[in-house]
């Protein structure tokens, strides 16, 4: 198993890492979005397709990046569904994952999963495997790790530009955030 890259203090780990991170969008983008969810999580499930949404009207200017933060005494299947994303980015797969996680957030029992890597033409034996001997289990409590330092404390949690978000998880309300902090 690769050992996690070790996260910067605090502050720096709010902003996306190269090397560490899953990305989509350039690292030198004027605008970073990092968000620490849940797959489990129904507000993580709403925020979803207003990222995607975000994304596509920023384009280029948005670099985002996704860290895992199961929150497993609220959602069972959300740490398995953790490691099932970093198994799939083994794979190169992380953001097809990622997807068809959120889009069937309510099923996402082990047998759930191994459908998942099947469907995404991924080796879904070596992707449950992985899973059930916690192979990046490792990689999930540092994204988890880093947010709790970052003072994070449930899902999901937005930072744009390094600095914690806190208004709607709306498209209004996170494009205007962002746009700002693009001008800013």
């Amino acid at each position: 198993m690769k050992s996690p890259s070790k996260l910067p203090g605090a502050k720096e780990s709010m902003l996306p890492i190269a090397g560490h991170d899953h990305l989509q969008g350039s690292i030198d983008a004027p605008v970073q979005l990092v968000e620490y969810g849940d797959y489990e999580c129904p507000f993580c499930g709403e925020a979803y397709p207003v990222v995607k949404a975000v994304q596509q009207e920023l384009g280029e200017s948005l670099c985002f990046a996704f860290r895992n933060f199961p929150l497993a005494n609220l959602h069972p299947h959300a740490q398995h569904a953790a490691e099932a994303a970093e198994a799939a980015a083994f794979q190169q797969h992380f953001w097809a994952m990622h997807s068809m996680l959120f889009e069937n957030q309510d099923q996402l029992e082990d047998e759930d999963l191994v459908g998942y890597a099947s469907a995404l033409r991924l080796d879904a034996r070596r992707l449950i495997s992985e899973v059930m001997t916690g192979e990046h289990a490792a990689r999930v409590r540092e994204d988890f790790r880093s947010g709790a330092r970052g003072g994070v404390n449930g899902t999901p949690t937005f930072f744009i530009n390094g600095i914690r978000y806190a208004g709607q998880s709306t498209f209004n309300g996170l494009l205007t955030a962002l746009v700002g902090r693009r001008a800013g």
